[in-house]
């Protein structure tokens, strides 16, 4: 039985505040009035019988009791956003066939509940979902062996396609976990960049250009989860995003993440599609996927790296 008191906008409240340590942060988060966001937390914590954050300090702090009720409050919401996401499966049954491919940034989260939900709504249909590179799924979307793509835009005004924004994800640095902020990184260490080919490594350098930045070239890696290994043995520093940052869950605790110190920037992820196929199901797709980017990477990215907030986002919609 839920005790009484406990509901879920207290929760959203709570974990709002958690995340920025801001009531006016956290006003803003959930749409609530400040004095609003105060008497949620009150009533939250009258229901549970304790304080769950430290009301004299600013930024607010969470309690002891605080820190263990927020993960069990994370648990709570995850699972009802994906709840709500399965509720609002679309119905994909007059469809024949459909294939879609996704960048493999999402292989650890997205991409396997996505791969779920689709196959339960095409009940009577070819399904198809693959992973591969950028610039790859854009020749497959060309030559229409995709419906869909998942993909970073490339920043190239794309003749024939409809985008469909999802998630803005920023540049971020990664150092070794033990090195003295950003500055000994990139003085001490040597930078660790994506192979030339990929789209992201293009993205990174351009920026890098245009602030007339210049670094030895000496490591070159193509795949990101070598790259964060790399960073993570104190072999070099890397410039990534926090979708990539998310992927390399396995090496966390040997890596940390600053905001880009050569000027802000981000990337565009979207879901594409020819202007000939710019039905209602894209834009069902990208909804679903919206919903998915929230509860499965944005959250769990916010809540670990705070400073996150507002830059990475769900966009369009």
């Amino acid at each position: 039985m839920v005790m009484k008191g406990l509901t879920l906008r207290g929760l959203e409240v709570f974990e709002a505040l958690a995340r920025t340590g801001s009531v006016a942060q956290a006003a803003e988060i959930t749409g609530l009035s400040q004095p609003s966001v105060s008497q949620q937390l009150r009533n939250l914590e009258k229901a549970v019988g304790t304080d769950l954050v430290d009301h004299g300090r600013r930024p607010m702090r969470l309690t002891q009791a605080g820190r263990s009720f927020l993960a069990r409050t994370e648990a709570v919401l995850a699972e009802l956003q994906m709840a709500q996401s399965e509720l609002t499966v679309m119905d994909l049954g007059h469809l024949t066939t459909l294939s879609i491919g996704l960048i493999d940034d999402f292989d650890n989260d997205l991409t396997p509940r996505l791969a779920t939900l689709l196959a339960d709504s095409l009940t009577r249909s070819k399904f198809k979902l693959i992973t591969l590179s950028s610039l790859d799924l854009f020749e497959a979307l060309d030559a229409q062996r995709l419906h869909l793509a998942v993909s970073a835009h490339t920043g190239e005004v794309l003749e024939g396609v409809v985008e469909y924004p999802l998630v803005q994800d920023p540049f971020i640095l990664v150092a070794p976990k033990g090195v003295d902020g950003v500055e000994s990184a990139i003085q001490n260490l040597p930078f660790l960049r994506y192979a030339r080919e990929q789209l992201i490594s293009r993205q990174i350098e351009a920026h890098l250009a245009r602030q007339q930045l210049e670094f030895e070239e000496r490591f070159e890696i193509g795949s990101h989860l070598a790259l964060m290994a790399m960073v993570a043995r104190g072999l070099g520093w890397a410039i990534t995003t926090p979708l990539g940052f998310m992927r390399a869950a396995r090496f966390h605790d040997g890596l940390e993440a600053y905001p880009a110190p050569f000027g802000a920037f981000s990337r565009t992820i979207s879901l594409f599609t020819r202007t000939d196929w710019s039905d209602q199901v894209p834009q069902e797709v990208a909804g679903m996927m919206r919903r998915l980017m929230q509860s499965q990477i944005i959250d769990p990215a916010t809540a670990k790296l705070p400073w996150l907030n507002g830059q990475l986002k769900v966009t369009g919609g």
